[in-house]
């Protein structure tokens, strides 16, 4: 009897190109493994010294930050040519070889001061303007005194204003002027270019300008009439305190400060963000007191009969009507500004009755808009573009 062997036969495979790649790909040695480890250990250990580096500097310049005066500001060279109470104007020093015939006017607002206009060299709109060929002059206030807190809007918009005109006509030998004013004091622009309609003013830029009172937010709900005692503040305290003026400020936005505070010490080792802040952080707290019967007659004609935006405001017996402004006028207004809303901003070029008039919407808040590296970009080629071929 034959034995009979039974073989069995192992399957053939045949190899995927997956299967052949994964086959062909060779097995992590221990020794490559141990590169990797050394590589990860190194990285880390670079970025454990870099954040120990940035801790020890942000600790030296903090301390350094402490101990430091506050910064110079308002560098570019000029001349004073009023020095008269609160009113100072100022003449800048040209910059240009050719220079635009018509003069600039910049009116600051009365809670601030006016370097905001000239923070630091190549951070100063006042540069800029000059170095792009115009003749630039600034109306600029100091604390006002004891003694002069019965100015009024009278006194800013009918004597302070065209004084400075008047002045600036005597200086240069030009008959008439382009007028940027800001915040409040592109409210005292509107306000004398609509009481001197035959005036000298060629143009008018307005920025960041509140025109419906009714609109400003916070401001308008803390200063209702039913319980803000507006006579009793000004009859007690006479001017209306700085400091006063600051926390209302503060208050529209309470988290601001310290969430500054906190993004300060996180970028204390960035020497350029340091620099930065401490401008704006030195502009923002020198704010100025305010003439006590001026407080009291924009709380009243302003914020409570809006007689602005009404067309109902008479400045020694003439008319503020907006309709009275006829010269080409420019608005810039910030998207997100909390100061002056966008709703409080927005309809001043349908109030005024000039036929040539711009409107100018951008990112940014009530500072940014003028100030700072957005405003260098944004805002200022588009004054200089508007207002060129007007000042020839």
């Amino acid at each position: 009897m034959n034995a009979i062997t039974i073989t069995k036969d192992t399957p053939k495979t045949t190899l995927s190109p997956e299967n052949k790649t994964a086959k062909e790909t060779p097995v992590p040695s221990k020794l490559s493994r141990a590169d990797d480890d050394s590589n990860f250990l190194q990285n880390a250990g670079t970025q454990i010294r870099a954040m120990v580096d940035r801790t020890i500097q942000r600790n030296i310049k903090g301390l350094n930050y402490l101990i430091s005066s506050k910064p110079d500001v308002g560098l570019t060279p000029k001349d004073v040519l009023i020095e008269r109470g609160t009113m100072r104007l100022y003449h800048y020093h040209p910059m240009a070889d050719e220079v635009y015939r018509t003069p600039i006017l910049l009116v600051m607002a009365t809670t601030n001061k006016s370097y905001i206009f000239d923070l630091a060299p190549g951070q100063s709109m006042v540069e800029y303007l000059l170095k792009a060929g115009y003749d630039v002059f600034v109306l600029d206030w100091e604390e006002p005194k004891p003694e002069e807190r019965g100015l009024t809007l009278s006194d800013y918009t009918q004597d302070f204003i065209p004084s400075a005109i008047r002045r600036i006509t005597e200086e240069t030998g030009e008959p008439d002027v382009s007028i940027i004013g800001y915040c409040m004091g592109g409210v005292l622009s509107l306000i004398y270019a609509a009481t001197h309609p035959d005036g000298p003013l060629r143009n008018l830029i307005c920025m960041t300008t509140p025109v419906n009172w009714k609109e400003m937010g916070l401001f308008h709900a803390w200063t209702d009439e039913r319980h803000f005692d507006v006579d009793h503040l000004v009859d007690t305290l006479g001017n209306v305190p700085g400091d006063m003026l600051f926390t209302s400020f503060d208050m529209l936005r309470p988290a601001n400060r310290p969430a500054g505070r906190i993004q300060l010490w996180d970028n204390m080792w960035n020497d350029q963000f340091v620099a930065s802040y401490r401008l704006f952080d030195r502009w923002s707290q020198e704010m100025l007191p305010l003439a006590g019967e001026y407080y009291r007659q924009t709380t009243k004609d302003l914020m409570w009969r809006n007689k602005l935006f009404t067309g109902d405001l008479v400045i020694d017996g003439k008319s503020a009507d907006l309709g009275n402004v006829k010269v080409p006028i420019m608005h810039a207004i910030a998207k997100h500004d909390h100061i002056v809303p966008f709703s409080a901003s927005r309809p001043l070029l349908e109030k005024v009755g000039s036929t040539e008039k711009e409107e100018v919407i951008l990112k940014g808040g009530h500072v940014s808009l003028i100030a700072g590296p957005n405003a260098v970009r944004r805002l200022w080629p588009q004054i200089d573009n508007w207002l060129g071929e007007k000042s020839v």
